[in-house]
């Protein structure tokens, strides 16, 4: 039974660093993004580790995976929210008190999805990937990007519905900064292997998987035995994104995720918008996607709002999901059972 954490107006949120910090010449990007998340009504602890940042790292490993098992076992902080994501937080697995994690959201993406997976695969307790802290600073947000709060508001029992975003962003600009932080500029469109109006079923399971694939092998990768112990036989949709691998890195790890059986029984995988999938010779990523979809007989819904392609869907691992693409157009039906 998987167990969702519940987000009230006015929480303490926690601020630790648990892969990369932010470099001193940045500080003024989390100083605003901690004085928005103030207006919105929530208290801040912050720690130390998301000041600091040397050698790709906030900190060493065991100073990050302290002060995020500190926030764990604080009372007064309800919500986990890193910088953003990073490296290197691979290094910390090993220090973190997996046996303590308490019924508290830890939302974010990139680097910080290695961690939202392990915790639900090792606990049942549901975690939230989508946007990072840094991108919540602007005076207001996209409709897309706004719903994180609206879902992780959501009780146990209930649904949220989230829609595809209208436009999405094709490059940063951070020479032209805007109020709601993102330059919405390209057509969202999403696409399926099918070609025609595809829904899948099941519980969604994923992140970037640049970070997550390295999960496979060691004790905290065991889809198994999240299967066996807390979604009772459920198939599985993955949720992927590609932040910088090539065409071939992306072929070589999915075939490595089949072989580890991160694939059996599952009714569908989605793959967010990428603007990496750099082809090799004349291998692209539409390649990948249908051998995929052909060896597994299952569909692929890809260029989706999820990812380092913002804006991005909220996506809760363990939940149980509906999700449908039709003409372009997609819904994510989640619900917290």
């Amino acid at each position: 039974m998987i167990k969702y954490p519940f987000l009230e107006k006015g929480m303490t949120i926690g601020v630790t660093a648990p892969s990369s910090g932010v470099p001193s010449e940045l500080h003024e990007l989390l100083n605003s993004a901690l004085k928005s998340m103030e207006k919105k009504g929530f208290h801040i602890e912050c720690g130390d580790t998301p000041w600091t940042q040397d050698k790709a790292k906030s900190a060493f490993a065991k100073k990050r995976a302290e002060e995020f098992n500190d926030m764990m076992l604080n009372e007064d902080v309800n919500l986990i929210i890193p910088p953003w994501g990073g490296e290197l937080l691979i290094e910390t697995l090993e220090h973190i008190d997996f046996k303590n994690i308490q019924n508290k959201w830890v939302l974010g993406y990139s680097d910080i999805s290695l961690l939202l997976l392990a915790i639900t695969l090792n606990t049942g307790i549901a975690t939230a990937h989508g946007t990072n802290l840094i991108d919540l600073r602007g005076d207001y947000s996209d409709d897309t990007t706004a719903m994180w709060q609206s879902v992780l508001s959501t009780k146990t029992g209930g649904s949220i519905l989230q829609h595809s975003s209208k436009k999405y962003q094709k490059e940063w600009q951070f020479d032209k900064p805007t109020p709601h932080i993102f330059n919405l500029t390209e057509n969202t469109y999403w696409k399926s292997t099918a070609n025609h109006k595809v829904k899948v079923r099941g519980r969604l399971l994923g992140g970037c998987i640049d970070t997550i694939r390295h999960l496979i092998g060691t004790p905290y990768g065991d889809v198994q035995y999240f299967k066996n112990n807390y979604i009772a036989g459920d198939s599985v949709i993955w949720f992927l994104e590609n932040c910088e691998l090539s065409t071939t890195d992306l072929r070589r790890t999915l075939i490595q995720m089949k072989l580890a059986g991160w694939f059996n029984n599952c009714n569908g995988i989605v793959f967010g918008r990428s603007s990496a999938n750099t082809p090799v010779a004349n291998y692209t990523v539409d390649n990948v996607y249908k051998e995929l979809s052909d060896e597994l007989q299952i569909p692929i819904i890809y260029d989706i709002d999820c990812g380092h392609v913002p804006p991005q869907i909220t996506f809760i691992n363990g939940a149980f999901a509906e999700i449908e693409v039709d003409n372009g157009k997609g819904t994510v039906l989640q619900t917290f059972n």
